[in-house]
């Protein structure tokens, strides 16, 4: 996700996706120390990037559409 579609996202549905994105990390981090993830894929290093996005809006407090 980007910046503006975080953004654009009300409070509680931020913190349902950052859940969401942090099972999934879980899971493809899984996949990858068992090899039967898809090679050069990306998805965890998106998924990396939209949790420190939402936890950097979270910490700075702005913008939150409740």
């Amino acid at each position: 996700m980007k910046r503006k579609e975080v953004l654009g996202l009300p409070k509680g549905d931020r913190e349902a996706k950052l859940g969401e994105l942090r099972t999934e990390l879980m899971k493809l981090r899984s996949q990858a120390s068992t090899g039967t993830a898809q090679k050069g894929s990306g998805r965890i290093r998106a998924a990396k990037r939209t949790i420190a996005r939402i936890l950097t809006l979270q910490k700075q407090g702005g913008k939150d559409k409740e």
